[in-house]
């Protein structure tokens, strides 16, 4: 019942999204980080919530993809949007190829200190090289061609909003087969109970590996996108706050539902914007207040809370 009156919903963030551009073009830029944040945060879910696998260091891997193809852009050796995301990519899931055949030897808090330090080290490599990443002032002159020849990236956002909102579209088809699929059914046996799962013959170590390889790579691609779409990388990009703050806005959305990243990552962000406007000393206490609230009432994030609310109603309307 509750799947009946709530899949006609699934279209919903999209139509939103265009939507808004239609109403107020003027937010297109905004629009477009929120889109790039929705992409990092379903990478992350992959872990968090199907994998069981809780990261600090998730930003390595989405800075990684933006420098890759930053750096490509401002040497003027790549400058085409697919192909610099393609490598990116390719760049951000062998970091995390490479960390996580380390890491996810360990479990619980020494995995989650390892995925701190390993954020920490690309950041200290990044503000030390300044001649390639120009250090705490971040990397400059990121320019890239017309999207497939045709549409540049102008300051009006309107080829960013619309590529940006393009992958992740693509993104969330592609991650709602993998979860979907006996590789993402045999995740959530690890997550619940690994040892029931190493029992009957899964290998846990492998799948947690291909799933965090993967999930490195997505996020090397929203690295990319906000390369791409700003025409700079900052520092902050492979910074442990970022990590932290997509962590945050993947909680407050759900975890374990794709759309609780649609849903977490825009209130965030517009809550942000708004605040550190109106109360910029205070932000932090009011951010903690919300996840205060949100642990005490809406345990499963504002999707979980909003999807009993319909259902409620649903069933009231079905009466």
């Amino acid at each position: 019942m509750g799947r009946t009156a709530t899949i006609w919903l699934e279209p919903l963030p999209w139509l939103l999204a265009l939507a808004t551009y239609a109403l107020a073009p003027q937010y297109a830029p905004l629009m477009t980080q929120i889109f790039v944040m929705i992409l990092f945060a379903m990478s992350l879910d992959l872990l968090v919530g199907y994998t069981g696998i809780v990261t600090l260091g998730h930003a390595a891997q989405f800075g990684t993809g933006a420098y890759v193809a930053g750096i490509l852009a401002a040497r003027g050796w790549i400058t085409d949007p697919t192909l610099t995301a393609v490598l990116a990519m390719l760049a951000a899931g062998t970091v995390g190829l490479l960390f996580g055949s380390l890491m996810l030897r360990t479990k619980g808090l020494a995995f989650l200190m390892l995925s701190v330090a390993s954020g920490m080290l690309l950041y200290e490599i990044a503000n030390k090289a300044t001649g390639i990443t120009g250090g705490d002032d971040g990397l400059q002159g990121v320019v890239f061609s017309p999207l497939l020849g045709l549409w540049e990236f102008d300051f009006r956002g309107t080829t960013a909003f619309f590529y940006s909102l393009l992958m992740l579209f693509l993104t969330f088809i592609f991650l709602r087969r993998v979860v979907n699929s006996p590789f993402g059914w045999s995740l959530r046996g690890i997550r619940e109970n690994d040892l029931r799962m190493a029992a009957i013959g899964c290998q846990n170590y492998r799948r947690r590996l291909i799933a965090y390889t993967l999930a490195s790579a997505l996020a090397g691609l929203a690295g990319a996108v906000q390369a791409q779409c700003t025409g700079f990388v900052a520092l902050n990009s492979l910074s442990f706050e970022l990590s932290g703050g997509v962590l945050i806005m993947l909680i407050l959305g759900g975890s374990g539902r794709l759309y609780g990243a649609m849903f977490g990552v825009p209130i965030y962000m517009i809550a942000q914007d708004y605040l550190a406007k109106n109360d910029p000393t205070n932000w932090f206490l009011w951010q903690g207040i919300i996840l205060l609230i949100l642990v005490l009432f809406a345990r499963g994030g504002v999707l979980s809370l909003a999807e009993r609310g319909f259902q409620a109603c649903w069933r009231k309307v079905a009466r």
